[in-house]
């Protein structure tokens, strides 16, 4: 297993995060994600440790708290071996303080999340989302005041566009307070968008990226293909609900060029597409989903080698799109404004 410094932290992660989405299987979404129950949630860490996977990212809104409850029983005795990284900001009751990154909020929400994991402390604290309402001083104090009691090792964000991020990470330099050390969002061959301003952010302020769906809300699984009908899995069973629409001819597109890169290495095409991630600047850790140990060995398999610069190539150009403005105007003063990546 190969380990990443996370961010401008000391903080090493495994290149892969098993992500607990579809522990619990609770509710309308997450029961087309998975209904993983303790005992097989306990095999799943089991596989993951033995192979160095040592870290595992969960969320309070995942199954309204049970992914945290059955992951925290999944975890009893082994407390000292993991890494655990969860969120708060989305609505966990129909209060009006039930939602936020107030202090309010944030305090109760850590507190509960502690609660349903069993353990004492938290690695790394997401904001979910940003909260416009909430002063971002507000936020970071009360984020600061979880680092300094103990309860919270690390800050990171998610789903946060480049000025929320850049806001707050002066509001912490001006104040003293805890800095968000990674980032987590979305990126994928059929997702780049993360590329045109949030990855040179994350490059000029040593934020580590965490990547989130990185097959493209299960699109890149290898059961989507041009003229097939769409095989038996999550998104079959409606697990893309929520996710953003892609049209079908960039996806069969895609598709057909990991196709072609999958026969050359011998690899799968899940695998492929989790190999060109790791390459990307930026990505400290990407996090992995499986409803299975099978689909788990099988993401596995994405580590260990590494794609040709070909072979790269190649996918970056099926994977193009022209963003949009400013980026696209960017591309022409590229020689004082250079881009990490080819889009």
């Amino acid at each position: 297993m190969e380990y990443r410094q996370l961010g401008r932290s000391g903080l090493k992660v495994p290149v892969l995060n098993f992500g607990t989405g579809t522990f619990g299987g609770v509710g309308e979404l997450f029961s087309k994600w998975g209904a993983t129950d303790v005992q097989e949630a306990t095999r799943l860490i089991d596989v993951c440790l033995e192979a160095g996977i040592n870290f595992f990212d969960t969320a309070n809104i995942y199954s309204s708290g049970a992914s945290e409850e059955i992951f925290g029983q999944a975890i009893k005795g082994r407390r000292d071996e993991v890494l655990i990284s969860t969120k708060a900001t989305f609505p966990t009751g129909t209060g009006p303080n039930d939602k936020g990154s107030s202090r309010h909020h944030l305090v109760k929400a850590a507190e509960d999340s502690l609660r349903r994991l069993g353990t004492d402390h938290i690695d790394l604290y997401f904001m979910h989302g940003f909260d416009a309402l909430t002063p971002v001083e507000e936020t970071l104090s009360a984020l600061d005041n979880l680092i300094q009691s103990g309860k919270v090792r690390y800050i990171g964000c998610s789903n946060f566009s480049g000025w929320h991020v850049m806001k707050s990470l002066a509001t912490s330099e001006r104040y003293g307070l805890g800095r968000y050390v990674s980032y987590q969002g979305y990126y994928s061959l059929i997702g780049r968008d993360y590329e045109w301003e949030l990855m040179p952010l994350a490059l000029d302020q040593g934020l580590g990226t965490m990547v989130w769906s990185p097959l493209g809300w299960g699109r890149l699984t290898g059961k989507l293909r041009r003229g097939q009908a769409v095989g038996a899995g999550r998104i079959q069973q409606g697990g893309a609900m929520g996710g953003p629409e892609v049209d079908d001819e960039y996806l069969y597109t895609v598709v057909d060029a990991l196709d072609l890169v999958a026969q050359e290495t011998g690899k799968s095409v899940p695998q492929v597409a989790l190999n060109w991630l790791l390459q990307r600047p930026t990505v400290s850790n990407i996090v992995i989903g499986a409803r299975n140990e099978e689909q788990l060995r099988q993401n596995l398999g994405a580590l260990g080698w590494n794609l040709s610069v070909e072979q790269v190539a190649k996918l970056d150009a099926a994977s193009h799109r022209t963003p949009i403005y400013p980026y696209w105007h960017q591309r022409d003063f590229d020689e004082r404004n250079p881009k990490p990546t080819q889009w």
